[in-house]
């Protein structure tokens, strides 16, 4: 199975359907990324087969435009709709892949997504666990799409 392929698609089909923006996938990061700055991460917990997190971290700029195309509205400024949007992209993209792993015969059940940010932030996982990030190209900038996971 690759998740590779699983986040792209997931992501790809989110963006296709819900919110009309191009978001072009790239090639995998494998570097860790810890520290963020002028952003907001979208994030939702699974278990079951597979445990991790499903991260979303989008620069404001990003998180403006994904808020305002996913609203049908111009918005100017970081606040709780920006937060619930980009937490509700984190668990549109997470429901996804929730299905693609459901055809390999992998189980996964999602928690209630969150969504944090600021101006400078670091945000800390499993070390042991695997991590797969894939960026996507968006007119107003990169967003990453980051699975940390650990198989069970």
């Amino acid at each position: 199975m690759d998740l590779s392929a699983a986040i792209i698609d997931s992501t790809s089909d989110v963006f296709s359907t819900m919110i009309p923006l191009d978001a072009i996938p790239g090639s995998p990061i494998t570097e860790k990324m810890l520290s963020f700055h002028e952003s907001i991460t979208g994030m939702l917990g699974f278990s079951g087969d597979i445990k991790g997190m499903l991260r979303l971290h989008c620069p404001s700029m990003v998180a403006l435009a994904i808020t305002g195309s996913l609203l049908g509205m111009e918005v100017e400024q970081i606040d709780d709709d920006v937060h619930d949007a980009i937490g509700e992209l984190a668990n549109m993209v997470a429901g996804g892949l929730k299905v693609n792993l459901a055809e390999h015969n992998k189980n996964i059940e999602l928690s209630i997504p969150t969504a944090i940010g600021g101006i400078s932030y670091t945000i800390h996982g499993l070390a042991s666990a695997e991590r797969i990030t894939i960026p996507f190209a968006l007119k107003t900038g990169q967003m990453l799409v980051e699975l940390e996971f650990i198989r069970a």
